[in-house]
């Protein structure tokens, strides 16, 4: 018969806001971890910091916890030796201050990979051929008052540009490879291991495609990446589909693009200042959108639980992190 422990011995997780597949992680294993958790306290964070969690040698963090590593906040946890974060970007943890701190960063690495792919490819078909826009066509009962709606365009064959050729931008090209695609791509590098056509930057990709997929990272770099240049030389039927980060588009830049007819289209799972989106792309029958949702099925959540109670049990038994984070 197991014997409970205490939960005042067991290790201690500091968790600054509850993610929303919480109640899973801390139900996976509820004699292992003790979950210090602030937003049920009354004291100021800080406050609950100083007097709860100086001892805490683990954060965990989702996207969402933008202060998650600031400085005030890490002089309050002068014992933590490593931040879980529950996403594949990394783009929501000050790194240099985690670095002046010695504190290991365990992140999502490659798990949402295929999933992200695999919507990257769906908004894509969804945006050339209308799928949403035809969806509502019949809904509103159009059809039989006004005949066929718009033709939509062929995926097959076409020139599909790939920004960031990481693991993910990898999928989505195995994945277009069976569309018969003619690939390229734009990334930090070229590429030794692939025969993709490569480009330096980002609007010499644009003028040789007819669809981008965002699939990099958010840096001080890339962020605008996608200006409104890139989304001239991508042209009157161009496509553009993001499963990266918002701000790696201008979003005003391509919402008076779209209300111009600059662009033929795009499909959006991530946006500047989510959960707030632009009222203008709501009336646009040539957008598509998604609430960031690319990385969560459910097969990558129960993935994710599973990884993140590894790799705290890593830090825990004093063994290598099982997806650390190395910049």
């Amino acid at each position: 018969m197991a014997v409970e422990i205490p939960a005042d011995e067991l290790p201690q997780v500091l968790v600054l806001a509850p993610p929303a597949d919480f109640s899973s992680l801390e139900s996976q294993f509820p004699n292992r971890f003790h979950f210090l958790k602030p937003w049920f306290s009354k004291l100021p964070l800080l406050q609950f910091l100083t007097s709860y969690a100086q001892s805490a040698p683990a954060l965990l963090v989702s996207p969402g916890d933008r202060l998650a590593v600031s400085s005030n906040i890490l002089d309050c946890l002068p014992s933590l030796k490593l931040v879980v974060t529950i996403s594949a970007g990394v783009d929501h943890l000050d790194l240099p201050e985690l670095r002046r701190c010695g504190v290991a960063i365990a992140y999502a690495g490659n798990l949402f990979s295929e999933d992200v792919a695999d919507m990257a490819v769906g908004l894509l078909i969804d945006v050339l051929r209308k799928v949403s826009a035809g969806d509502r066509f019949v809904r509103k009962g159009l059809w039989p008052t006004k005949g066929n709606p718009p033709l939509g365009l062929k995926l097959s064959g076409k020139r599909i540009g790939i920004v960031g050729l990481g693991k993910i931008g990898s999928e989505v090209a195995k994945r277009l490879e069976g569309f018969g695609c003619k690939l390229s791509y734009n990334s930090r590098t070229k590429k030794p291991i692939v025969s993709y056509s490569y480009y330096s930057n980002v609007y010499e990709l644009a003028t040789n495609c007819e669809a981008i997929i965002i699939c990099c990272g958010l840096t001080k770099e890339t962020r605008h990446m996608i200006n409104r240049e890139v989304m001239l030389a991508l042209g009157k039927d161009g496509v553009m589909v993001n499963v990266g980060r918002g701000a790696i588009i201008d979003e005003k830049e391509m919402i008076q693009c779209l209300i111009e007819g600059e662009i033929g289209g795009v499909g959006l799972d991530v946006f500047e200042n989510e959960p707030e989106i632009p009222e203008q792309l709501f009336t646009l029958d040539n957008v598509v959108l998604s609430p960031h949702v690319a990385v969560t099925t459910k097969e990558s959540m129960e993935g994710l639980v599973k990884l993140a109670t590894d790799n705290l049990e890593a830090l825990f038994a004093n063994k290598p992190l099982v997806s650390p984070f190395v910049d």
